[in-house]
């Protein structure tokens, strides 16, 4: 196929294509081992070991013991299993949680179902590069927070997040209440990060970041949908959101997808063994991408800081246009991207994104923006076509 005629996916924030070596491992275990893993004969003791084989493999990637990790349905759900359960478990008047302001919508709906509850929630701004200060997140610490929740990497802007500096942020701050005469807090608030989106290219060792929660998901990695994750350190209680069979430890009932289960493991093994090497490479052809752009296409906008993003991220602004009609010329021409989360674009009912208002921009600036997210496929070829369509889709709605 020609390049002309070829279709180009520059949406892998919102999901990855599923590897074929993925694919082939799931079809492997759903046809040899399709027993229910609460079972215990031989079907289900197969399918039990199947699941705590991927268990002790994703353990490992991330630098964690096998009994720390817990399988949802995917980074919703543990970012939500995270919250609620961090919340639920402390049984004190008007607790505190502290989130950045720009989250996903899976943790901002969360907080913002929490404060009907009588949760007091501190939301942090960011700067005009999208990234927090991790003085910010120190100060906003309180003798009643028992929660922190920071992204690692922005699933808009694609900003990574000092994670390991806010780990000791929190430490410290936690040190230092806990030595006021006459403050004696009885709670370490828990620091949870979002990782979705950086699993693909970021350090995703627990012990080197120094989180006590961590959220990723096999569908960002090229695995499949409907699979995900949460880190939960040891010695940290949470409260349950999903009832029934008590599978994984108690802390999320239901019957496991055994073979999207070995699908996440399959995918995390992949992106760990590529990570660093295509990080490079993505690297390269987002730094020119950006630069054309911002050179063919007068007034446009890069979002957030330049460099301290992803390597697959470039999230760009076109003054006085609508971003869903760029996203809506391009896709006519063969060219798929985003506004930015497809979750918020649900969610919000197609309103502007909250994370572009959060680092400055105007309405204007905001609802224009598009995000363009490269993935192991995209090639030079790919890119300088996309650059070319995207300056005629600009000129055509600027007419």
């Amino acid at each position: 196929m020609s390049n002309v005629n070829k279709r180009i996916y520059l949406d892998h924030s919102a999901t990855t294509p599923i590897d074929e070596r993925v694919l082939l491992a799931m079809q492997k275990t759903a046809k040899e081992v399709f027993g229910n893993p609460s079972s215990i004969h031989k079907e289900g003791v197969l399918a039990k070991r199947e699941v705590e084989s991927a268990r002790k493999e994703i353990a490992e990637i991330i630098g964690a013991q096998p009994d720390e990790i817990i399988f949802t349905s995917g980074g919703t759900e543990s970012n939500n299993l995270a919250i609620f359960g961090t919340v639920s478990s402390w049984d004190i008047r008007c607790p505190n949680v502290v989130i950045s302001s720009i989250e996903h919508p899976s943790v901002l709906e969360g907080v913002r179902e929490l404060e009907k509850h009588g949760v007091e929630v501190t939301f942090l701004p960011v700067g005009s590069d999208g990234i927090v200060s991790v003085k910010d997140v120190a100060e906003a610490i309180k003798e009643n927070t028992v929660l922190v929740s920071i992204m690692y990497a922005n699933n808009e802007i694609g900003t990574i997040q000092p994670i390991a500096e806010i780990a000791k942020a929190i430490r410290q701050k936690t040190i230092k209440l806990s030595d006021h005469p006459t403050i004696k807090p009885k709670i370490r608030p828990l620091f949870h990060t979002d990782a979705c989106q950086a699993t693909n290219y970021l350090d995703m060792n627990v012990l080197r970041l120094g989180m006590d929660l961590m959220t990723f998901n096999a569908s960002k990695i090229y695995g499949p949908k409907g699979v995900g994750a949460l880190y939960i350190k040891r010695g940290i209680k949470l409260s349950p959101i999903i009832f029934g069979g008590g599978q994984e430890k108690g802390m999320r009932s239901g019957t496991e997808n055994v073979a999207g289960i070995r699908g996440f493991a399959e995918a995390m093994k992949i992106a760990e063994k590529m990570k660093e090497k295509e990080s490079a490479r993505l690297e390269k052809l987002r730094n020119f991408f950006a630069k054309e752009i911002l050179k063919k296409i007068p007034g446009a906008v890069l979002n957030g800081a330049p460099l301290r993003r992803l390597p697959n991220n470039t999230n760009l602004s076109f003054p006085d246009l609508d971003g869903e009609e760029i996203v809506i010329g391009l896709d006519a021409r063969g060219i798929a991207v985003s506004t930015g989360s497809a979750c918020a674009n649900i969610a919000t009912d197609g309103k502007v994104s909250h994370v572009l208002l959060a680092i400055g921009a105007d309405k204007n600036l905001a609802r224009g923006g598009v995000r363009f997210t490269l993935g192991r496929e995209t090639t030079k070829e790919d890119i300088e076509r996309t650059i070319k369509e995207l300056s005629l889709v600009v000129k055509n709605l600027q007419k």
